[in-house]
């Protein structure tokens, strides 16, 4: 594993992909990967998969969501909607709270 900062994008926030075959596209994050530093982006990077039947489902070919790696997403600002860097900040409460960086719109918080 790499030794570059932590992943700045967490679960449930809105990402925007800014290279390979999804380019352009939005979604929700439903899972993070931060070992592997990828994410799972929903309707993002679809592949099919051919299951076999089980209890919990049946046979046949299942479209889900491929990992993606964090390099090729960015959150979509919440006041633009365009892709953001995100940057982490204090607040006066002592509070540490991510913003993006092209509006400085806080994230979370």
């Amino acid at each position: 594993m790499s030794r570059a900062g932590k992943m700045r994008i967490k679960k449930g926030d809105e990402v925007m992909v800014i290279a390979g075959r999804d380019k352009g596209k939005k979604g929700s994050v439903l899972r993070v990967m931060p070992a592997e530093k990828r994410l799972i982006v929903q309707g993002v990077n679809m592949v099919k998969r051919h299951t076999r039947a089980s209890m919990a489902s049946t046979a046949g070919i299942v479209d889900k969501e491929a990992p993606i790696h964090v390099s090729n997403v960015a959150v979509a600002d919440p006041k633009t909607g365009k892709p953001s860097r995100v940057g982490v900040k204090t607040i006066k409460d002592g509070t540490r709270v991510r913003f993006a960086r092209a509006s400085g719109e806080i994230i979370d918080g």
